[in-house]
């Protein structure tokens, strides 16, 4: 198996791959602001205020509040990353259809199962 890629796909390749690593960055870090937000303890501070709710208003008020808070952190941060895995699964069909593939952040050739060469897409020997 000969690692070589298309020199006409140099420039696309590059790009991509900048990208593709940029997103593959963005979601790991998204992936974090979501447990947080799921891991965050405020609908307990929600369910304390509710049993005072009973006699006010105010505090009806104030245990919405942070049961808002607590589901629009979660939504927000389920969203965000959402459009960041759509565009990091774009990237790696677009790789896909060049014969390609990703494992994590490392690319290889659709057909190296073992993954034991791993391409750089800046190596200028790699292109012919």
């Amino acid at each position: 198996m000969e690692p070589y890629l298309n020199a006409s796909d140099k420039f696309d390749l590059q790009q991509n791959y900048r990208r593709y690593l940029k997103f593959h960055d963005q979601c790991q870090v998204l992936n974090e602001i979501l447990k947080d937000a799921r891991a965050s303890r405020v609908w307990v501070a929600g369910v304390v205020l509710m049993v005072f709710a009973l006699g006010s208003e105010f505090f009806l008020g104030a245990a919405a509040g942070l049961f808002g808070l607590y589901f629009y952190r979660i939504l927000s941060a389920w969203y965000r990353l959402s459009q960041v895995e759509e565009n990091v699964e774009g990237i790696e069909r677009w790789f896909a259809s060049k014969g390609l593939k990703f494992e994590s952040r490392v690319l290889y050739q659709r057909n190296d199962d073992q993954l034991a060469q791993p391409l750089d897409p800046f190596n200028e020997e790699l292109y012919r």
